[in-house]
């Protein structure tokens, strides 16, 4: 006969309650030590992301530093390598405003220069591409190739033929666009090269004003400039170059600004410095480069 179970006692196959009670215990503490495992974790996290941040505010900082003290460095050079003075020369009277992009956008390569030579007084104006301390430094080195080149009393264009080359055997991948006009001071002749720049722009008193649109390729392609363009100048005419940063406003297109800058000309009072003036404040819309305004009128005839 198999044994019997004893009176009041109950049997469990998996070892009775005390045991399922110890296996409920092992595990909550198992899953509390999992528990303080990721809450382990989780601030470990929390402090390897606080220090990253700290890490990366600490060098967008040094970023941000780097690059005002780049950008007060660009402006320092502009302002070493244009003019301080414009020259004073017979039948001519000069004027020019240059103004400097907006302190949160980048520098540009603009500039202008005017040199009275034997052969004449050269005027120019141009721009380097760039936005940065290079396109600075680049815009100084062509600017005082250029009056060398003048000095050498070489025509417009053989002086933009020599600044190509320069600017390939220098600086290599640079480009730039020049605008130069050498006028003789007593007949009032002017002879144009134009180098991929805006085209200057010719007041002639009585009539409307237009543009003289022949035009070369950019500095730094190695092309062939094209032969000069020739104008006389009648007392009382005023001749304007400029750079694309006075009239170049987003979504509106090139000939179009250019239109409006022909009728701001022509609505202009006389005086070279009345043109400069009146078309700083004909196009203050919000500047995103630099500005160079550059007007000449022969005053000879």
């Amino acid at each position: 006969m198999p044994p019997q179970p004893s009176e009041g006692r109950t049997e469990s196959r998996d070892g009775g309650p005390r045991q399922e009670r110890d296996r409920l215990r092992a595990r909550i503490e198992e899953l509390e030590e999992r528990v303080q495992g990721l809450e382990s974790v989780e601030r470990e996290t929390a402090a390897l992301n606080a220090a990253l941040l700290a890490d990366l505010e600490e060098t967008n900082r040094g970023v941000v530093a780097m690059y005002h003290h780049e950008h007060q460095m660009a402006l320092a050079l502009q302002r070493t390598f244009l003019p301080s003075v414009l020259p004073s020369v017979p039948n001519m009277t000069l004027a020019v405003r240059y103004l400097a992009s907006d302190p949160e956008n980048e520098i540009g390569g603009d500039f202008y220069e005017a040199v009275s030579t034997p052969a004449g007084l050269l005027l120019a104006v141009g721009d380097v591409a760039g936005h940065n301390l290079q396109a600075a430094i680049v815009m100084g080195e062509l600017r005082h190739a250029l009056r060398a080149y003048a000095y050498d009393e070489h025509s417009p264009r053989a002086i933009l033929s020599r600044l190509d080359r320069l600017l390939r055997l220098t600086r290599p991948g640079r480009t730039a666009t020049v605008c130069v006009a050498l006028v003789d001071v007593v007949t009032g002749v002017v002879h144009f090269a134009n180098a991929g720049h805006l085209p200057p722009l010719l007041a002639f008193p009585g009539a409307p004003p237009r543009y003289t649109h022949e035009h070369g390729p950019l500095l730094g392609l190695g092309l062939r400039q094209p032969k000069e363009t020739t104008v006389r100048l009648t007392a009382g005419t005023r001749l304007l170059m400029v750079t694309d940063g006075l009239i170049e406003v987003p979504g509106t297109h090139l000939d179009d600004s250019l239109e409006r800058l022909r009728g701001v000309v022509a609505q202009a009072p006389p005086g070279a410095e009345a043109l400069c003036d009146t078309l700083i404040d004909a196009f203050r819309h919000h500047r995103q480069d630099d500005v160079v305004v550059f007007s000449a009128e022969f005053t000879g005839g």
